[in-house]
């Protein structure tokens, strides 16, 4: 009897393991349910700040005051008429950022004459910061979009590069000596074996790609631009307009994780119709 007493509460014991003062462990809802502890206690914080003034309204706005800025600059149509342009610039220079960095990752992951021809070189490159960059591009480049979008695609093809080079040398051997049980070609190995086995590193340095594209948008608007959620940011800090600039900087950061969300999302589509497993 006490052993079947003992097993018949094992599946209570479990059930009652999932769930903490009502609430799953585990699973989509008890995820986002963790996901939001630490922003609602940050707002709740803030606020409580606000109203008993423990903080100067013109150093830290009420969340109330960045929300009205938000709508006004959406109303306005400043806010989506410059993040259309950040967004087009963003897509263009990653584009051209990681589209070199797979090209050269791939050569260096899949040839050895490649990588020994061009592994001083771009490791010596990517060791200096796009901030660093900026100062040499203006001077054949200006000001204007030429100097934006390479400026975004240096940010952009380093993660890429070093990640798709990983992600080709990782493989397994053990799938390589199936390409050659096989008598796969060199074509058949990299479609068929190669590319899977490294398909999920490759994402992985494709979202940080473009990550490190979304901020270097936001550092050269900054610095050089007259449009752009950038140049938002910049013109309120300038005009002391902090509940602008809050929401311009929530907006960046909203974006910033769609987008990385969106490369998730097409990892995951990816990595399940052609092998491997998703990071």
């Amino acid at each position: 009897m006490t052993a079947q007493a003992g097993i018949a509460a094992r599946p209570a014991a479990a059930a009652m393991a999932r769930w903490s003062f009502g609430w799953p462990r585990s699973g989509p809802i008890a995820a986002a349910f963790l996901a939001l502890i630490v922003p609602a206690s940050g707002l709740a914080i803030w606020r409580i700040a606000t109203q008993q003034a423990w903080v100067t309204p013109l150093m830290l706005p009420a969340p109330d005051a960045v929300a009205a800025a938000l709508r006004d600059l959406a109303r306005s149509g400043d806010l989506t008429s410059n993040l259309g342009l950040s967004l087009r610039r963003v897509v263009l220079g990653f584009g051209f950022g990681a589209a070199i960095g797979l090209a050269a990752g791939g050569a260096m992951g899949l040839s050895r004459t490649a990588e020994a021809m061009l592994r001083p070189l771009l490791l010596s490159f990517v060791q200096v910061p796009v901030l660093a960059w900026i100062p040499l591009l203006m001077i054949p480049l200006g000001i204007g979009e030429t100097l934006k979008l390479a400026a975004i695609g240096i940010s952009a093809f380093t993660p890429v590069f070093l990640n798709t080079a990983k992600g080709f040398r990782n493989v397994a051997p053990a799938l390589i000596e199936v390409g050659t049980l096989y008598k796969f070609n060199w074509p058949q190995r990299v479609r068929h074996i190669l590319l899977p086995g490294a398909l999920p590193t490759l994402f992985t340095g494709l979202r940080l790609g473009l990550t490190q594209a979304w901020q270097a948008l936001i550092v050269v608007e900054l610095v050089a631009s007259t449009d752009g959620i950038g140049y938002v940011t910049v013109i309120a800090r300038q005009m002391f307009q902090f509940d602008q600039m809050l929401a311009a900087m929530l907006v960046i950061g909203v974006v910033g994780f769609c987008l990385d969300r969106s490369l998730r999302f097409a990892e995951a589509r990816l990595v399940h119709r052609f092998g491997g497993a998703a990071a």
